[in-house]
């Protein structure tokens, strides 16, 4: 079958069409073009069109015009929409008017800017034009480096070799930073959070450096459509930046398949697992050689995922490498060998977390299926685009989990269809953070007396430095004096930089097979643990913290193991608060100490139980930011005190998944904790804190959105079709205390806070 004979069955077929709960079909788009500005060179155009480009769509006309008149702009329109040329063109021409002129490219992966490359090399070639660019990551070899240094018109990096590999190396690089015109941020939407928060302060660092060779260049940055493109291109590269948002790129038409797995338990609200759900539509489309990708929320999930098509598929020759799974912790050789076969139509089912989101170029899928709400509309809409990023019929298949967040989703696709996607969130100016960045810039380059590094506060965290005898005051400027290489010891991609290193002992050769950061580390690498890589399972022989190793076996199990974690949370100052008549909110700065106290195994297939294990493990102490609502301490008439625990519980449970669709983050960026008499209120409490040391902004915004966010958690409970609490509101029902009714309980909670003036 073809992808619209597969359609047709999908709305006929007893197993499929009744799950389903909403089915938009969204027509193909024509395109709205423009001219070629006078101003481009005519051998660049030449090429172009040659290429097929005869002519400019819309918003790239409009991206050029404004770039060539020196304005900073961002760039907001869907995948597959010819971002690239907004760029490249301007980049290029100036280049060809005057040779000096450098570019630098930014690209969150290492992966994107291998793609990028391969497309502006076919273009300078095509020209027939003496432009030289070079990628400069960890990968360029030591030999070339200086010649890229010297030659390169335009450098293809990334983030974090920007950070650790050129700006503190900036004397090597003075004909990039005396001549910088242009500098290209792509995938914008990617920098939020701590890695958007380390990138806003990197940028800071380089306009630091441009200004002491004399130049200014013009920012350029792509993304794809977020509540707040022009505020978040403003934070990070502290100019003022023009919106460009009048997309003229054509599309084909697509398929939006709303689909909700049966429900198994009806009382306790249990439904058929996502993922046994995915696997069975995957392998429809995938056996009918319609080429898939599969979107999971989690490397695990990957990995079980694929493990479960490839033993479908490995029955038959053909099948040996049909399916792969793609994630972070992969080696690069091997990511670069899944997005060729993707390109080449080798392999033809692709299971991934959100690592393929990115404008990577891996041809032309017809189906996406995504197992699990990603946790944001401009995730969602990201990885719906990767199928038919060209042309033809194209079917994007969003499967829900019984999670609160899904539920609410799947049942309300008129919800997710009519609303705007959530804001960026960054925050350049966290103490962590910033202080990290300033001991960069003062390696560097001194700082003057009224220097100002984002923040008033500057000279203060310069003097503390002077204190800790890093820098040093003399006359108006602030040197650095220590031995130490400050960019090496962060990380801009999380709160910490020490990665794990997992290896491979089951032969005599030991092997690096991946890497885990140490946050996750605990969850998933502990002792006896079943990690899982490219559908081969291992068991964790050792984890050596210390040494931030971990030692895995090849192991044949019918089983994955998944791990508890335990929280305890002190108010360390409180920022602000509001109170109403009985309720109020409060946001501030908490410490949170989380330890991994055990783990379960399940099994493969039917997700059950099938025993335990504990894990002994140091504990993971975090400063961060919290929201936090505090209720009454007898709440007379509404809860009795055995109601209370329940209903704190569920409202921890429904509040997870809520406060995510006003956040552009996953549900593990934040996380609830509720205590029945807390320490610092004396009072029940429910604390939603920032997963990152330091904060990232998250409870700040749930501050201002607190009514919304309850408004929300109410409709989710009454949808619920439940009726006594299930996985899909409240939480499972056999987690509560067996008296009363805990969805009830939770929405009295709710109702109270909505019934006070706050």
């Amino acid at each position: 079958m073809n992808l619209e004979q597969m359609l047709e069955y999908f709305k006929t077929s007893d197993a499929i069409a009744p799950n389903i709960t909403k089915w938009v079909e969204i027509p193909g788009r024509e395109a709205r073009y423009a001219d070629y500005p006078d101003s481009i060179d005519a051998r660049l155009k030449e090429a172009l069109i040659r290429t097929g480009k005869t002519r400019l769509y819309s918003h790239q006309a409009t991206a050029i015009e404004k770039v060539l008149a020196g304005r900073n702009v961002v760039v907001v329109t869907p995948t597959a929409s010819g971002k690239t040329l907004c760029y490249n063109i301007p980049v290029l021409n100036s280049i060809l008017k005057d040779e000096s002129s450098r570019a630098l490219y930014l690209f969150p992966t290492k992966a994107l800017s291998q793609d990028q490359m391969a497309e502006l090399h076919d273009l300078i070639t095509e020209a027939n034009i003496n432009i030289k660019t070079y990628t400069y990551d960890g990968d360029t070899p030591q030999s070339a480096r200086k010649a890229i240094r010297q030659a390169g018109h335009i450098v293809v990096t990334n983030p974090d070799m920007l950070h650790s590999g050129i700006l503190p190396h900036h004397t090597k690089w003075t004909k990039l930073f005396e001549n910088l015109k242009y500098v290209v941020i792509d995938e914008l939407h990617h920098y939020r959070g701590v890695f958007g928060s380390n990138l806003a302060n990197v940028i800071r660092r380089l306009n630091r450096i441009c200004r002491f060779y004399g130049s200014n260049p013009v920012f350029i940055c792509c993304s794809a459509t977020i509540a707040n493109p022009v505020e978040l291109a403003e934070k990070i590269t502290g100019c003022s930046v023009e919106l460009v948002d009048n997309n003229g790129a054509p599309s084909g038409k697509k398929h939006l398949i709303f689909y909700n797995p049966p429900v198994v338990n009806r009382e306790l609200g249990i439904r058929r697992s996502s993922l046994l759900e995915a696997r069975k539509l995957a392998e429809l489309l995938i056996r009918n050689n319609i080429q898939t990708i599969v979107f999971t929320r989690s490397r695990l999930n990957v990995e079980v995922l694929a493990t479960y098509l490839k033993d479908i598929f490995s029955r038959s020759l053909s099948g040996k490498n049909r399916i792969r799974g793609y994630r972070g912790g992969y080696l690069p050789s091997e990511r670069r060998e899944i997005e060729r076969g993707l390109r080449s139509g080798e392999i033809t089912g692709v299971v991934s977390t959100n690592a393929l989101e990115l404008g990577i170029d891996i041809g032309h899928l017809e189906a996406c299926i995504i197992c699990g709400y990603p946790g944001s509309i401009a995730s969602t809409w990201q990885q719906i685009g990767r199928a038919g990023r060209r042309s033809g019929v194209s079917v994007a298949i969003v499967i829900a989990s019984s999670s609160p967040l899904d539920q609410y989703i799947i049942n309300n696709p008129d919800y997710f269809l009519g609303r705007s996607p959530e804001h960026g969130l960054i925050n350049p100016d966290n103490l962590m953070i910033l202080y990290n960045h300033m001991k960069c810039a003062a390696f560097e380059l001194p700082f003057e007396d009224d220097e100002k590094f984002g923040v008033e506060t500057t000279g203060e965290i310069l003097s503390y430095m002077e204190e800790a005898k890093l820098v040093r005051h003399v006359g108006s400027r602030w040197h650095w004096m220590s031995d130490a290489f400050p960019s090496d010891e962060i990380s801009l991609r999380s709160a910490s930089d020490e990665n794990f290193v997992i290896i491979d002992i089951t032969e005599p050769q030991h092997r690096v097979i991946g890497q885990m950061d140490r946050f996750s580390a605990p969850m998933l690498l502990h002792e006896e643990a079943i990690y899982i890589h490219e559908g081969q399972q291992y068991q964790v022989e050792k984890l050596d913290f210390e040494n931030k190793k971990a030692y895995v076996r090849k192991v044949d199990v019918d089983y994955y193991t998944d791990a508890n974690l335990a929280v305890e949370l002190k108010v360390i100052d409180e920022f602000r608060s509001e109170a109403g008549d009985r309720i109020s909110k409060s946001s501030g700065e908490v410490s949170v100490v989380s330890l991994v106290t055990l783990f379960k195994k399940i099994k493969l297939y039917t997700h059950e139980n099938v025993g335990y294990g504990p894990v002994h493990l140091p504990e993971l102490q975090m400063h961060t930011t919290s929201y936090w609502v505090t209720f009454p301490e007898v709440i007379d008439g509404i809860l009795s005190q055995s109601e209370l625990q329940d209903g704190l519980l569920g409202l921890s449970n429904i509040l997870a998944n809520t406060a995510p669709i006003y956040l552009m983050c996953s549900p593990h960026d934040i996380n609830v904790v509720s205590q029945v008499k807390s320490p610092f209120s004396q009072r029940p409490t429910v604390y939603i804190y920032d997963s990152f040391p330091g904060g990232v902004g998250f409870s700040d915004k749930l501050y201002e959105l607190h009514r919304s966010m309850f408004e929300t958690a109410a409709e989710m409970i009454r949808l619920c079709g439940c009726e006594a609490g299930c996985p899909s509101c409240v939480g499972p029902r056999d987690a509560f205390s067996q008296s009363g009714n805990p969805k009830e309980t939770t929405l009295k909670l709710v109702n109270l806070v909505l019934s006070d003036r706050l």
